[in-house]
This record gives C-alpha cells, structure tokens and sequence, in this order.
C-alpha cells in the first residue's frame, strides 16, 4: 500500500469553512421551523426523504452526509426507492442540543497533517501509528498521483490519545518498529473491519449478512468459502459496495478494488470463515434461491453450450484454490 503524503492532504479554505458554517446555521433554523412531523405518505409518494435533500436539510456536504450514514449517526429506512431518511429522524437531529455544531464536529475528519497536530506529534509518528493499527480510518480516497489517502474521525484519534498517552512521545515501541520494518501496513485492514462492521450493524437477514462479509473476497476466495454455486451465485448479488461511489478513472478504480479485498493469509482465513459460518446460518433459515424447475427439467442437450460437457467448471480450480490454504 502506498505510503501517505502529508503535503498531499489538501486543508479546506477558510472561507469555504465559514460557508459551510453559515449553510449549516440556515439549515439548522430551517429544520426548527419545520419540526412538525409529516403525515403519512399519499399512495404513489416516496416514504422518507433522499440523502441529498437530507444532506441539505442538516447542513452537511454529500461526503459528511455519507459518512454520518455509514457512522449510524443518520438512521436510514429502506424504501422502493433505495435508503431515505424519515423527516421524524431530522427533526430529531435538529432537535438535539448543539445542532449543527456539535453533529459536524462528530463528523470531522483530518489526515496525516491535520491528525498529527491534533495529536501534538510529527507526522511520520502519526503514520507510523496508524500503520501499527492503533486506530482505523473512517474513510480514504485516490488523489491524482494514484496514492491512497486516509482520512482519521478527529473523535477516535481524541479517545486514543487519552487511552494510549505514552505512544504519543518516547520511543517506538520495539513490537511495533518490528512490523514497520517488515513492511505491515494495518490501515486497509482497519478501514475494511470498520465498513464491514457499519454495514453488518444495518441488518438482521442473514443471507444479507452473508453478502456483506462475501464483499472483502475475490472470487477465488469466495469459491472456496462458499461450494454450492447456487449459494455462491446468491451471496455474490448481496455484496454492498464498501465505496459508495466509484470514480470514473480505471486506474483509480483499481486502487479501491485493492483497498476493498482482503490481504494476508490471516485476515482472508478470518472472512472466509465468517462467511462459511453465515451461510450455513442462512440455509438454516431459508434455501439459497435455485434456477427455476421448468428451466431444470429440460433436456441437458437443449440448456448446455455446444462443445462443452455436462459440468464444464475448470476442474483444476478447486485443486488450485485448496492449495492456497
């Protein structure tokens, strides 16, 4: 993974800051006079409220709005028309005591700089920390150069630093400088726990929790963590996207792709195992969808592709993939 920049995490404009602060005064005050719950939704009408409109309504940036979701700080409802939010839960957050203020500094995020001076240490002990695994972080994207950059909760880094004081000065502790000098890099790992933990956290079904521990394999992995192929096929159309939004450059796509997938022989066992204990829980509650009988029962000489035989899998992948174990 490619070693974090300090100089390349950009610090947001003071005049942009205070926009943002006036935005969020305005949209405070407009959510008080409008607390009054809503009636029930007309036949035809959406349930909820869209993120967007949401995000506007509390006075965040789509990308803080996202993160609040992700956070739980936002509870969320399902609808026809994909994830809203009840005007009862804004109307609840504008209610809160501090609102705006006290929900965006809950949402603040910083990187390596910004992190490190909260923190009161240099950067390259703050990258070093964080590559230890001593605290996750919350989000990440793909600048210009290709090069992952991570973004810290201010609020988790706070807690650290009450709870570990004395990593905060003195020398690196030699378990650590260990690591470090092997080249382990926890923070993909942290970040992937983290996501994964948040949208485990957002249901109960338990094919749907397949799905979302199925979202951190690759295929070869999920192949040997789930054999039945009708369950393989099901668990893989459950997968949520751990980025919501993917970028348009294929390049940086590949970036995300890399920090998305387990890495490590021991966190790929921990998910593949996860995952085979979640099936089987699945199955026990209800079957894997299956194709349907009427496609099932038709002669094999009329559903099988010419040329190939009746099971046409690659017989050495198994073979290939029991031996990655």
């Amino acid at each position: 993974m490619a070693v974090v920049r300090a100089e390349q995490v950009e610090r947001e404009p003071q005049e942009a800051q205070e926009a943002r602060a006036a935005r969020g005064t305005r949209a405070a005050q407009e959510m008080r006079e409008r607390r009054k719950p809503s009636g029930p939704a007309g036949p035809g009408q959406p349930t909820g409220v869209a993120f967007r409109t949401a995000a506007r309504m509390l006075g965040l940036m789509p990308r803080e709005f996202e993160l609040a979701e992700q956070l739980g700080e936002v509870h969320t409802i399902i609808t026809p028309a994909g994830r809203r939010v009840e005007r009862e839960e804004l109307a609840r957050l504008a209610s809160a005591e501090g609102f705006p203020e006290v929900l965006r500094t809950r949402l603040r995020v910083v990187g390596t700089a910004g992190a490190a001076e909260l923190l009161g240490i240099s950067p390259g002990r703050l990258t070093r920390l964080a590559r230890g695994g001593f605290f996750a972080p919350a989000r990440f994207y793909v600048n210009r150069y290709r090069r992952v950059v991570w973004l810290y909760l201010a609020t988790d880094l706070e807690e650290f630093a009450v709870r570990e004081p004395d990593l905060l000065s003195g020398r690196t502790p030699p378990g650590l400088s260990a690591s470090l000098a092997a080249g382990e890099d926890a923070r993909a790992e942290k970040w992937r726990a983290r996501r994964i933990g948040q949208l485990l956290s957002r249901t109960r079904d338990p094919w749907e929790r397949a799905g979302v521990l199925a979202a951190v394999l690759g295929a070869d992995e999920l192949a040997v963590a789930v054999g039945d192929p009708h369950d393989r096929d099901h668990v893989r159309e459950l997968r949520p996207a751990l980025v919501p939004v993917r970028p348009a450059a294929a390049a940086a796509r590949k970036v995300i792709d890399r920090v998305q997938t387990a890495e490590g022989s021991q966190e790929i066992l921990r998910y593949r195992v996860a995952l085979a204990d979640a099936v089987r829980e699945a199955r026990r509650v209800r079957p894997a969808p299956r194709p349907d009988a009427a496609v099932a029962s038709l002669p094999a000489c009329r559903t099988r592709p010419p040329g190939r035989s009746a099971d046409h899998r690659p017989r050495g992948l198994w073979r290939r993939l029991v031996g990655k174990r």
